[in-house]
Parts: C-alpha cells; structure tokens; sequence
C-alpha cells in the first residue's frame, strides 16, 4: 500500500525531531549520502572562522593552553559519550579510523598472548580486513580467519584472540547482534572490536550494557565532522590499563612536555593518543557533534527506521522487478541505510542524482541510500521513491553519459 506526498508531509509535521534539519546547510533536492559524507552543519563555518581567525590568527601558539586545544581529543570526545552509550573518559578523538583500528587491533592480539586469530566477516570493510592482513604480516604467528556473518558467534575458539567486526554493513545496512557477538566472544576469553562507522549517530547504541570492549568510527558520516574529519576509539575502563597502544607517541606520554627519552604511557585512554591533534579539523567534527545537541538516541533511530519502512514500501510498489531489497527487512537488523539492486545500479544512480536525489552505488549491483534522521524527512523518502519510480520507468538511465565511471562511485 503506497502513501500519498500528503500523508508523508504530515508524518514530517508530527516529527519530534523536526527542527533539526534547521541545524544543516543543505542542498537543493533530496540528499541520501549521510551514511557517506554528511551535510555542513550551519554552525560550523562561523566556529571555523573564530578559530582560524581569533585562536590561531590572533593568540598563535598560546592558545594551547588559553583556549584548551590540548584538551580537545578528549573534551569533544565527552560530546559523544552519550550518543555511544558510553563513559567520557572511554573515548579519544584521534587519527584516522584505519589508524585507530590498527592501535586497537595490535593491542587486542598482545593482550592475549598465545592465542593466533584474529576472526572477522568473510565481507567486511575492505579497509578493515586490510589492516588485520597487514597486522598479520607483522606476526608470523596470527593468522586472519573469515567466515560468513552468520557464523561469527560459533567460530570462537579458545585460539581466538579478537573478534573484529563492522556494526552495520556498509553495502546492506546489515546489523550485527552486538550483545550476543560480545557474549560470545567473552565467553572464549577474547575481545571484541567494533567498527561504528555506519551506525554511530544513526543507531542508538549502549556500548556499556552491551559489554563492549573496543571500538573505533568515523567523524565524518552520520556524525557530521566533515570530509576527512577525525576518528574516534573506544576503550572499555576495565582493560585501559591491560592494553596498551603499539603507536607510542608524545601525546601519549605520562608527561609530554618532560621531553624524556624513554616513553612512560599515560594513564588511562589519553595512552592512545599519538600525534599533535589536528584543531580545526577537531572544530569541525565538535560542530557536527552538537547537531545531536537535545535529540535522544532513541527518537533518532525510531525515524530513521520509519524512514526506511515508508521508502521500501513505495520503491517495492512502484518499482516493478527490475529493482530487489539488498537489505533486511526488519528494523531492528538493520542500520540507517537501504540497499537494492539493479543490473545498470551505477547508471541508475547517476541518473537520480543529476534528477537532485543524492545516493551512491556500491560494486556490483547496488543502489544506496543512507537516511539521516537529523534532516531526512518522510518527503524525502516519498520524491526519492517517486524519482526512482520514473527513471525506471522511462529508462532514462540509460543514456551513455549516466555509464561513464567516475573515480568516486
């Protein structure tokens, strides 16, 4: 049963989350990309400019300490606490999600010495297994074992050393049973390490009562920090002082402007950062934070699922057979993204992009649309199903300029 443009913009009206779409600049149409590169968020560019201007044009290097920079890994990572279900002093704004994945990783396999795998997806993030194969290269006595998602909880062993899986899947927006995954894990004496790029902002998560052991996410999707913005990594309290970072940097010194020879970690996560934080890249990311500001988690999840129900049920009644649900079904397996397959999938998005209906194509055969509850309104979801419905329809995709292949897909 489809609904009416009316009915959506009446959903769009009853929204409790309605007026935080005023908090982002966004474009002309229907943006669907936030699960890859969020939208500015309208505060940014001034509180770039009284940092570029004031902080670091006017007070230079005093600002360390008269504006608090050295404290930002830390103090912006208090702003996301909440929206990880986790304690301020578990997180650090650091690095790159691949740097903060290789410190986590390689500080997991040392904290359980003589046991020889690393177990991950068979299809996880290619960025993921790329760092657990060049960590294995490292350590001629770890191996890499992948097996299906499904069979991640029963391949545990006592050789086991660490789990490593992304939350959500980047291409189906699958969800993994993080609770039972933990459980599972623990129940063998290993960790666990979570990739949060695709669900952190998007879901509601509570990596506490879930019994989390580390995780690490980008700042740059749903949680609006810019291209390129920052990383951050997760450490439970309980194992701060058992592991410990294979990168030792100033930063992470008990006392960095001792300038000592020998390297004496800080206590607790601050142990895990390395380099000078990058500040306005961090001022960005602590605007896209604050977009979150008086939203709860759970309201932001609840649409977005809401989101997807209405934009699946139109696609599957207006689309015909040449598109097919990727994705799961049911709300609660799934992140903040839908997925469907077309044969041309790449030609078909590029033709309901230059229509205004912003998703993006994964390899092979996959058109996806990330909703971002923050801005993404019921509208949205109806004119995107519609535009969907029409290029179809008109074959309009299939023009020779819509199959060229751009770098960035």
């Amino acid at each position: 049963m489809t609904v009416s443009l009316e009915d959506a913009r009446a959903l769009d009206a009853a929204d409790p989350l309605r007026s935080a779409r005023d908090r982002f600049v966004l474009p002309d149409g229907v943006y669907l990309d936030g699960n890859s590169l969020g939208p500015l968020p309208t505060a940014t560019i001034d509180r770039l400019r009284e940092v570029a201007e004031q902080q670091w044009g006017g007070d230079l290097i005093t600002s360390w300490n008269r504006h608090g920079w050295i404290d930002a890994p830390a103090r912006i990572a208090a702003k996301l606490a909440p929206l990880l279900g986790a304690k301020p002093e578990e997180l650090l704004i650091a690095d790159s999600t691949t740097v903060c994945l290789f410190k986590l990783l390689a500080a997991a396999v040392r904290a359980r010495p003589g046991r020889t795998t690393i177990l991950t997806e068979d299809r996880n993030f290619p960025t993921d297994l790329y760092v657990a194969q060049g960590l294995v290269e490292m350590l001629p006595h770890v191996e890499l074992k992948s097996v299906a998602a499904g069979e991640i909880a029963g391949a545990v062993d006592d050789q086991t050393a660490v789990v490593m899986l992304t939350h959500v899947d980047y291409r189906s927006g699958a969800r993994h049973d993080m609770a039972a995954v933990n459980a599972a894990a623990h129940a063998q004496g290993a960790l666990a390490l979570w990739d949060l790029s695709h669900s952190a902002g998007a879901v509601a998560l509570d990596l506490n009562r879930d019994g989390c052991d580390l995780a690490v996410g980008c700042g740059y999707k749903y949680l609006n920090g810019g291209p390129g913005a920052p990383a951050f990594l997760f450490v439970a309290k309980l194992l701060q002082d058992e592991l410990r970072s294979p990168i030792q940097g100033w930063m992470g010194h008990a006392e960095p402007f001792a300038f000592e020879s020998d390297y004496r970690p800080a206590l607790g996560i601050a142990a895990f950062l390395t380099g000078t934080p990058s500040i306005l890249a961090l001022t960005a990311l602590e605007a896209g934070l604050d977009t979150f500001a008086g939203l709860s988690m759970a309201d932001v999840e609840a649409k977005g699922q809401a989101l997807l129900d209405l934009f699946i049920g139109e696609v599957e009644a207006r689309c015909g057979p040449e598109v097919t649900l990727a994705s799961p079904r049911d709300p609660t397996q799934r992140g903040s993204q839908i997925s469907f397959t077309h044969r041309h999938g790449y030609a078909v998005m590029q033709a309901l992009i230059e229509r205004g209906v912003t998703g993006d194509f994964r390899a092979p055969d996959l058109i996806r649309f990330g909703f971002a509850p923050l801005y993404n309104r019921f509208e949205d979801a109806w004119r995107a199903a519609d535009t969907l419905a029409d290029i179809l329809a008109t074959r309009a995709w299939d023009e020779p300029r819509f199959h060229a292949r751009a770098k960035v897909t």
